[in-house]
């Protein structure tokens, strides 16, 4: 078992902290009587994964029946799963999802079950590769499914591949994929990275339309969402749960799997970024020094190609299958007894720093977007009960923010930034001004449905998913970043986390409190 997370006080004596900046790394030294949130050491992982999902599928939570018994000859079977977007980084083969997928499969084929279905649950993400598909399934179930057509990814866009089952009691349209819909069993599989995957979300947004997930995906909801990892507080939850609970009562019958990982992210080669730096051994201070000056070195594209061929040794925790709720209940307690670490108020001044990867850059590009969405959106709402920085506080983010896009899989996502943030910064008058445009443009909707394109209303998204850290804060400061992407944003560039200290104090004022994030490995602040 290992050691829990914990606050540092920074002392004299306390050596620099790392700092993630996007392929790279920094260390830092942050001022005295500073705090450094650190994430638990990985909990045990299952000694073996396969007989554990097999006891989950026959012993399944709620009221639901075991999975042998929902399986008969002549049915309609769909699985669907989560996409590329999870875990990150990407996990060692065999994934997960596979596992449960092949024993899924394993028990339709034994009950003479031969009209089955895999969906990738993309929503508006991009479609997924070969590589991906058969990282995510392996090469056995894509081999025997994709060349017969009965691996599909999920069409948003599709006029006759959806479905309307609904309107909820908030005016909110439920429409789903129409296989899944009309499929006399669903089985979803999910692996749960933090506390806002699974639950009603998994289908009812991964399989879900623009038409359904604009009652949820708004400024409204993001503002209102107090932290979408604390459930009882966020406003994207709810709506979810609405959605999924008719989903349910339309008649589609659901049988859930969600699995739970620890937070051993990284491969032997940087194992050094999940230990506390006043523990890093000689090897692990070699290893930091070569792997940073040779990253100096090393051509962007390079670089990137490095981090995004990690694999993560992550190990299965737990394995819930049944009815939606009562299994993501249980699987949100173990997302807890991984990830919460105990904090007492906030700070004036809260840093980060962001690393390479986020859930819509998976070899790809982090732009300056996603760079604001991972700092604003996720990394910011990584708490339960209140942010780790107080309200009109700053958040000091550490990351290159270059002025680069993927051309293939954000194409939307130059538009947004050339010509609308070129405008306003603003989410309530992005969304008033420009959203429907950009969701109905017909050249968007053919690349997301035909190539490896997220699709156009998604930069959107993501702009709003920090909709509730730009309302809380009283700024933000990139350290390191591109001045003129940073500057596009709305944010204020600083060469040095020295200057962007100086520069906070004009906002919070003389001799602040300083809160550090040391993440990932992903942790959740629990701050009372």
């Amino acid at each position: 078992m290992g050691r829990p997370g914990f606050v540092l006080e920074v002392d004299r004596s306390t050596p620099p902290t790392l700092f993630h900046h996007g392929e790279g790394f920094r260390l830092e030294k942050l001022p005295v009587g500073a705090r450094v949130v650190y994430p638990a050491e990985p909990l045990d992982a299952i000694a073996d994964p396969d007989e554990a999902i097999r006891q989950a599928l026959h012993n399944p939570l709620g009221d639901s029946q075991p999975l042998p018994s929902l399986l008969r000859g002549g049915m309609k079977l769909t699985i669907a799963f989560d996409d590329v977007s999870l875990p990150l980084p990407p996990m060692k083969r065999p994934d997960v999802r596979q596992r449960v997928v092949e024993a899924v499969l394993e028990m339709a084929a034994g009950a003479g079950v031969d009209d089955v279905v895999l969906i990738a649950a993309l929503a508006l993400h991009r479609r997924m590769t070969e590589s991906e598909l058969r990282q995510a399934l392996g090469d056995r179930v894509y081999d025997a499914f994709e060349p017969h057509g009965m691996l599909l990814q999920h069409d948003a866009e599709d006029p006759d591949g959806m479905l309307h089952l609904g309107v909820t009691d908030q005016g909110e349209d439920v429409e789903i994929n129409k296989r899944a819909a009309t499929s006399d069993l669903l089985v979803y599989v999910n692996v749960n990275l933090v506390a806002m995957d699974g639950g009603h979300k998994s289908v009812a947004t991964g399989l879900a339309s623009y038409r359904s997930l604009r009652h949820h995906h708004n400024v409204q909801t993001m503002q209102q969402s107090r932290s979408f990892m604390d459930q009882h507080r966020s406003e994207l939850h709810s709506s979810n749960w609405r959605m999924g609970r008719l989903i349910a009562a339309s008649g589609v019958n659901v049988f859930q799997i969600e699995t739970t990982l620890n937070n051993n992210t990284f491969p032997p080669a940087f194992d050094f970024l999940q230990k506390r730096e006043w523990e890093w051994s000689f090897r692990d201070r070699a290893a930091f020094t070569a792997s940073s000056k040779a990253l100096q070195r090393t051509p962007p594209r390079i670089a990137r190609q490095i981090f995004q061929g990690q694999r993560a040794p992550y190990g299965l925790t737990s394995v819930q299958a049944g009815e939606v709720e009562a299994v993501h209940a249980q699987t949100t307690e173990h997302v807890y007894e991984q990830q919460l670490v105990s904090v007492a108020g906030q700070a004036d001044i809260l840093t980060m720093g962001l690393p390479y990867i986020c859930p819509y850059n998976v070899n790809s590009i982090m732009n300056p977007i996603l760079v604001m969405c991972l700092g604003l959106g996720y990394f910011f709402n990584l708490y339960r009960g209140k942010p780790l920085v107080r309200a009109g506080g700053v958040l000091i983010m550490s990351h290159p923010t270059p002025w680069e896009f993927h051309p293939v899989h954000h194409p939307s996502y130059i538009d947004f930034f050339e010509q609308v943030l070129a405008e306003t910064t603003d989410p309530a008058e992005i969304e008033a001004k420009y959203e429907e445009s950009f969701a109905t443009d017909p050249w968007y909707i053919h690349l997301y449905r035909t190539t490896h394109a997220y699709h156009g209303v998604h930069p959107f998204y993501m702009w709003y998913w920090g909709a509730h850290a730009l309302q809380h804060l009283g700024g933000v400061i990139v350290v390191g970043g591109d001045t003129r992407s940073v500057r596009r944003l709305g944010f204020k560039p600083a060469t040095t986390l020295r200057d962007a200290l100086e520069m906070a104090e004009d906002v919070v004022g003389r001799d602040p409190s300083v809160t550090h994030l040391h993440s990932p490995p992903i942790l959740l602040a629990d701050v009372t």
